[in-house]
């Protein structure tokens, strides 16, 4: 019998997968098109940043984009199965060493510059 309940927990948690999100992995830099609902109004609006961090695993898999706004770190966490977000489209696969890139919240200018890889026109065809 818990196999059964098991298998009925696993299938309500498990999503269909958003298409409109590419593969992409820390350090990469990426637009995040999100959907913003004002009043009876809905916008897409874009988020732009290097992916510190990717964690969770099935449903609950999440990723946090940092961005430098107004000369201040900003980090949002975005579900990967949220019906929030529109897409997700990588710029820059960035070279790392590492899954979480919470150095680079002591950085600042230059530093906190990953080295990357422009993509290009054919690996977002792929």
């Amino acid at each position: 019998m818990a196999t059964k309940e098991t298998n009925l927990v696993r299938r309500v948690s498990v999503k269909a997968a958003n298409k409109n999100i590419q593969a992409f992995s820390s350090g990469d830099t990426v637009n995040v098109f999100v959907k913003v609902k004002e009043g009876e109004k809905e916008r897409v609006q874009l988020y732009k940043g290097i992916v510190t961090k990717i964690q969770g695993s099935g449903a609950q898999k999440t990723f946090t984009v940092r961005k430098i706004s107004a000369g201040v770190g900003v980090e949002r966490t975005f579900p990967f199965a949220s019906p929030a977000l529109d897409k997700v489209e990588v710029v820059n696969i960035g070279k790392v060493r590492r899954s979480k890139l919470y150095y680079l919240r002591a950085l600042e200018g230059k530093a906190a510059k990953i080295e990357s890889e422009l993509v290009s026109s054919a690996d977002k065809a792929e």
